[in-house]
């Protein structure tokens, strides 16, 4: 039988007891993450605005998983930690790596002393690309920065965090649209080059005897916001900030439309290509956000608490779809905690890789995608630094939630601690704070983020700058 045609499951135990599922025609990958959209961003998740057709039919395809959250709370940690599924803090990246060269953050990047799962797959014989946005490190810091010293093989897109939809000039100034090493000027919208180049890459490599993982890595719903068609906003000398005052609630919605329907026409556009070509039983394809919602667009949930930079549910939960035809149910639900540096671990078990020697945080969250098995409870945590030095900390255990804010401290630091806890199976908004009223479990669950992050710092990858000069 023909590859397209045959696929065969093994279950295996490695040595250190761990069953896993390999496919004997190794399965493509591509993971498609969307930039600031909140989890009601898509209509199979509740959207009231508009319908995403598209991205719809991949989840009656596929599989809604309703417990879906970012590691980070904004851009480049979240990033950091789906390319090496370990908690971000790790990488030492635990906050945008900033456009502004006198900033802090800037001059921090992902190093090369970390393994992504781009270089795992790689070396296990896949062709690896990405598409779209890095937000890594800005290579003119360090040429370690480029995604193509980090298992890419190939690369077309932008390093800083966000581009003119139009111009392609970036939030550092300037122009930031590269294919590989090469600055390209080319004319196009950012979310339609970026659909253009991953259909491109997905028809090239089918072709090829050796499987593939893309990264597609959209730019939309992030600001500048412009649609197809809109004017240049920002030049390398100018930069025309969007005044919402001046628009119309209607207006706001067809703008936030107008930035997301690219989006659902390119998964369209990308489903298609793989049912033409006769892939669609051997490539596994995952959809999510970086982050909770921006002020932009009113694409988070009512019945979430916070958006982009919070720790509270909102800052991190969000929209996510798994889709694999014949191996993963379709118009399934999930509702198990899961979290993005499980990405990692779980592309390495389907494609029968070893993971780095360096331990991974996230699970392999397969037997729960393909009903083969229960993942076991566990801890999941966050830690936000702001552009302005403020810290927060969350983490969930089971039901519970406990979130810690430092009013008024020094950036960078951590006193002035202000924790809370709230019980997500009664209080899903996080309103009701039972800190006093459970002084046991707020003092359990504090220490235990407190380990937790004391135990990231001790060989966190040392990086130039920060807030706090060591």
């Amino acid at each position: 039988m023909s590859r397209k045609l045959f696929f065969l499951l093994v279950l295996f135990t490695d040595e250190c007891g761990c069953s896993r599922i390999v496919a004997a025609a190794r399965p493509n990958f591509i993971i498609v993450m969307v930039d600031d959209m909140g989890y009601e961003g898509v209509s199979c998740f509740g959207n009231p605005w508009f319908s995403t057709p598209e991205i719809d039919r991949l989840a009656e395809e596929g599989m809604r998983l309703t417990d879906f959250h970012s590691s980070g709370t904004v851009c480049s940690p979240t990033r950091t930690g789906l390319l090496t599924g370990r908690y971000q803090q790790r990488a030492g990246i635990e906050a945008v790596i900033h456009p502004f060269t006198d900033h802090p953050e800037h001059r921090k990047g992902l190093k090369l002393s970390e393994t992504t799962f781009a270089e795992s797959l790689r070396e296990a014989g896949y062709n690896t690309g990405l598409v779209g946005k890095w937000h890594q490190g800005y290579p003119q810091n360090s040429d370690d920065y480029h995604p193509q010293n980090h298992g890419f093989h190939e690369f077309i897109g932008y390093h800083s965090g966000n581009i003119d939809f139009i111009s392609h000039v970036g939030d550092h100034n300037l122009h930031d649209w590269w294919h590989g090493r090469h600055e390209t000027r080319e004319d196009g919208y950012s979310t339609h080059l970026i659909n253009r180049y991953s259909i491109d890459f997905v028809r090239r490599h089918a072709k090829l005897q050796k499987p593939f993982c893309l990264y597609v890595a959209h730019e939309a719903i992030h600001n500048p916001v412009q649609l197809p068609g809109d004017a240049v906003r920002r030049t390398e000398t100018e930069w025309d900030r969007w005044k919402w005052r001046d628009v119309s609630p209607e207006e706001r919605i067809r703008k936030y439309r107008g930035m997301t329907m690219p989006i659902d026409e390119g998964i369209g556009e990308l489903r298609k290509a793989l049912i033409e070509l006769g892939i669609m039983k051997n490539t596994f394809v995952l959809f999510f956000s970086d982050n909770g919602p921006s002020g932009d667009f009113p694409s988070g949930s009512p019945n979430l608490r916070g958006g982009k930079g919070s720790v509270y549910e909102g800052g991190h939960k969000v929209p996510a779809i798994a889709w694999w035809p014949g191996m993963i149910n379709a118009g399934s639900v999930s509702d198990v905690p899961l979290i993005s540096i499980d990405v990692m671990p779980t592309l390495l078990a389907l494609a029968g890789v070893s993971a780095p020697k360096r331990p991974l945080d996230g699970v392999d969250i397969s037997p729960e995608l393909l009903k083969k098995g229960t993942l076991p409870s566990r801890p999941l945590y966050w830690a936000s630094l702001s552009n302005g030095g403020s810290r927060s900390e969350g983490m969930r255990d089971g039901p519970w939630k406990l979130t810690v804010h430092h009013p008024k401290a020094r950036p960078g630091t951590f006193t002035n601690e202000r924790v809370e806890l709230f019980h997500l199976g009664d209080d899903p908004k996080e309103q009701r704070d039972l800190a006093v009223s459970k002084p046991e479990k707020t003092k359990e669950m504090l220490q235990q983020l407190k380990n937790w992050f004391a135990d990231t710092q001790k060989t966190a990858t040392p990086q130039p700058g920060g807030w706090i000069q060591q």
